[in-house]
């Protein structure tokens, strides 16, 4: 890899478009976006049991600000909404909703599987196991939700201070603003690493996991950026879609992270096969055709 880089980019990009790479990322956002709206209910359900709801929803904004910008806050509205009728949800519904939830996950799962398959043909993941997985995402993503809730609400006590250096006074009214940004964004690298780590078969290689989660992590927030400067000047979606333009403005969004996301896995996948051993070749079908005939008879001697 490092001593012919471009070889080694070149083979990703083959890889990932035989593969289907674009497919594959269009049908984790797709099942993404489904899942976006019940996740977040099904966490915030739970939680505001035990927490403030207005303070998980700001937290929950926030974070979502990282992926969704400028489409966080009509998300968490409709997931208010929901949440503020919440007792006529019955078993059946909350059961449905725990599935929703979990269809991403699987989702990029079984993309995984497609980018990883020299490990599939290895070793197979027991269904059981592949079942469990995307509900222990959630679970994570649950008791990830409570820590930086937790320290929101102790930074908030601490904005309302000032500290006084170098003869001047600092305010710290936006200490917990820049805290959860920076909060998420390690989060962010943190989720990202744990999905290169599980969802592929096998054992994979932490310092792998760790140098993806923190190259796609870096990568996504230029390609954020990018994006929210696009849709607020260039973009007629708005004018094209109207009423559909924030679920258009989401997908698109979620697509561009999707294919980041498995882009990373793809290199990730190149570079376990290029220091692998290599494998014995397979023989030749003309030597297995002659090792297969039967060996001629020699000449006699009277013949001419």
């Amino acid at each position: 890899m490092f001593s012919r880089p471009w070889a080694f980019i070149r083979r990703v990009f083959h890889a990932f478009r035989h593969n289907q790479g674009m497919l594959l990322s269009g049908a984790v956002a797709y099942y993404t976006l489904l899942s976006i709206v019940p996740l977040i209910v099904v966490l915030l359900a739970v939680l505001s049991h035990f927490m403030d709801r207005r303070r998980l929803l700001d937290v929950v904004t926030e974070n979502l600000e990282l992926v969704i910008d400028g489409q966080a806050r009509v998300v968490t509205a409709q997931v208010a909404a929901f949440l503020d009728a919440r007792e006529v949800v019955g078993v059946v519904s909350g059961v449905v909703l725990l599935f929703f939830s979990s269809m991403a996950f699987t989702m990029l799962e079984s993309a995984m599987q497609v980018i990883f398959f020299h490990r599939v043909v290895e070793r197979r993941r027991h269904p059981l196991v592949s079942a469990l997985i995307p509900y222990a995402f959630i679970v994570v993503l649950g008791v990830g939700l409570v820590l930086v809730t937790g320290i929101s609400g102790a930074l908030d006590v601490l904005s309302h201070n000032s500290v006084r250096a170098l003869g001047r006074t600092f305010s710290l009214a936006r200490l917990p603003h820049l805290a959860l940004h920076g909060l998420g964004i390690v989060g962010m690298a943190l989720l990202v690493t744990s999905l290169y780590m599980v969802m592929p078969v096998g054992r994979m290689a932490l310092r792998h996991a760790l140098a993806g989660g923190a190259l796609a992590t870096l990568l996504w927030e230029l390609v954020r950026y990018v994006l929210v400067w696009y849709f607020a000047h260039l973009s007629m979606v708005n004018l094209i879609y109207g009423s559909f333009a924030t679920t258009i403005i989401v997908l698109l969004t979620l697509e561009a992270g999707s294919i980041i996301l498995l882009f990373g896995a793809q290199v990730i996948a190149e570079l376990e096969r290029s220091v692998a051993p290599p494998a014995s070749p397979l023989p030749d079908p003309d030597d297995l055709n002659l090792l297969d005939s039967p060996t001629p008879p020699p000449p006699s001697e009277g013949a001419t």
